[in-house]
């Protein structure tokens, strides 16, 4: 346990040395009641994110909760080997990763509990290209950032210029990706919104369960009213 908690703190002081805690965020457009969107999010998610990320408190079948089958979930989600009831882990060691990229991927199971939904959707775009980082790569939110543009290829590269009015250092894209922006954008919204889900996977479903409790004691106080009326009638 003790060793456990010790690799958690490992990851942490690191990531809030260098997060930039005084940038403008941008408003993630997320719909967690969407379930095309988290079914995008969850494809994007196994093909680019799970190749250095684990999601080791999230197993496949929890994304029958998002409207995919077993079936579904085999053919489009799961790597060979893998079986629906697994949790999402991945193949690297450790100790690889962290030669890599100078320090080891972090679990992405509750990331967007802990960052928020707006920090990871700027995040996610705000990558640029930096030839003073080992990777090649900087962002604009988290500063010396470890983990190279893994969807540079679709977003393109980015580059921080001055805006000369404003003296504001500003993403200018410099060498365009398969997507336009606003198919990047919206990928990233589907990303994230998944993000979200899988951080919280009972949410809606507990926020649902929540009204019609709600919805009930409205009933059951109407009821008690009306008998406390009736009861007293004769009395008053």
């Amino acid at each position: 346990m003790k060793s456990k908690i010790l690799f958690v703190l490992a990851f942490l002081l690191p990531m809030a040395a260098f997060a930039n805690e005084h940038v403008k965020l941008d408003h993630a457009p997320i719909d967690p009641s969407n379930q095309v969107s988290l079914q995008r999010g969850a494809k994007t998610f196994v093909n680019y994110c799970l190749n250095c990320h684990s999601a080791s408190y999230m197993r496949y079948n929890r994304l029958q909760d998002i409207g995919l089958t077993d079936t579904q979930i085999k053919a489009n989600l799961l790597f060979a080997g893998d079986k629906v009831g697994d949790t999402m882990t991945v193949a690297m060691p450790k100790a690889d990763a962290k030669a890599w990229f100078g320090a080891t991927p972090p679990d992405l199971s509750v990331e967007a509990r802990a960052r928020g939904a707006d920090w990871l959707y700027s995040y996610l775009r705000g990558f640029y290209r930096d030839e003073t980082r080992p990777t090649g790569w900087n962002n604009t939110v988290y500063d010396k950032v470890a983990m190279p543009h893994v969807l540079w290829e679709l977003q393109g590269q980015q580059v921080l210029k001055v805006n000369e009015s404003t003296e504001e250092h500003v993403l200018v894209l410099d060498k365009p990706g398969t997507m336009s922006p606003a198919e990047y954008n919206l990928m990233v919204a589907d990303l994230v919104n998944y993000l979200v889900f899988m951080a919280e996977p009972f949410k809606e479903r507990d926020k649902h369960l929540g009204l019609l409790v709600l919805a009930f004691l409205g009933l059951l106080f109407g009821l008690t009213y009306a008998l406390k009326k009736e009861f007293w009638k004769d009395i008053h």
